[in-house]
């Protein structure tokens, strides 16, 4: 192994290892986006809230197109994470009611 592989392949590592930090960060956000909508999920039962507000999932998803525009992602990718993110809460309000 050449001097330049030996650097590339550590870089490489490198770059896995900061991809697997992100990862774990990226997990802890939705564990606590999702205790935030579990809490907003026991206000709605205990006013009599219902479930589905259409027009806060708008505003969601256009939030999530305007930040991955901000930071140059595709705004499909983003606003479908965001889809399934929201689809999960749905699901899990569903069942606790």
């Amino acid at each position: 192994m050449t001097d330049d592989t030996a650097s590339e392949e550590m870089s490489l590592d490198d770059l896995r290892e900061e991809i697997e930090t992100i990862d774990r960060e990226l997990v802890e956000l939705i564990a606590q986006r999702t205790y935030v909508a579990d809490s907003i999920a026991q206000v709605k039962r205990e006013r009599g809230i219902p479930t589905v507000d259409e027009e806060q999932e708008a505003r969601v998803m256009e939030r999530a197109g305007r930040n991955a525009e901000r930071f140059d992602v595709d705004s499909n990718l983003v606003k479908a994470v965001f889809r399934l993110l929201i689809e999960l809460n749905k699901v899990e309000q569903r069942e606790s009611r």
